[in-house]
């Protein structure tokens, strides 16, 4: 069950899966949660679907990355994305916390030395990036 019985992602090939941990030019803006491809991903929270999307653009040179997706749950004017999951909701969906959000897509297909898992990542409602420990925590 993500987010209570999955470790995180530690330090692989591809760096940190901490929240802003260095990658290159830029931060990472979640967390990384290890887990096994298939295995399904739950909501932490009740709210709306508000988006099925790709967090990569199509490239001929890696067609295998154009199949990754996300899905974003809108929750009190904030929106909870998360990624590598071939979905199992629709957009405008309405779910609960523990509803079946998809299922962790198998990453080593692209990325032959990572370690599996979800990247989680929350947005404030201006589209800033917060700490998704420190909101994981408030939830009690």
């Amino acid at each position: 069950m993500l987010f209570v019985k999955t470790p995180r992602r530690g330090v692989d090939h591809y760096g940190s899966g901490a929240y802003l941990a260095s990658r290159g030019g830029r931060l990472h803006n979640g967390v990384d949660f290890a887990a096994f491809p298939g295995s399904d991903c739950l909501s932490l929270t009740a709210g709306k679907v508000t988006k099925i999307g790709f967090p990569y653009r199509y490239d001929a040179a890696n067609p295998e990355k154009a199949k990754y997706r996300y899905v974003e749950v809108t929750f009190l004017e904030k929106r909870l994305r998360y990624f590598y999951l071939n979905p199992a909701v629709s957009l405008g969906d309405r779910v609960n916390a523990g509803d079946v959000l998809g299922a962790v897509q198998d990453l080593s297909i692209t990325y032959k030395e990572i370690t599996p898992h979800v990247h989680f990542e929350i947005k404030d409602g201006s589209g800033n990036f917060i700490d998704p420990d420190i909101y994981i925590a408030s939830l009690g």
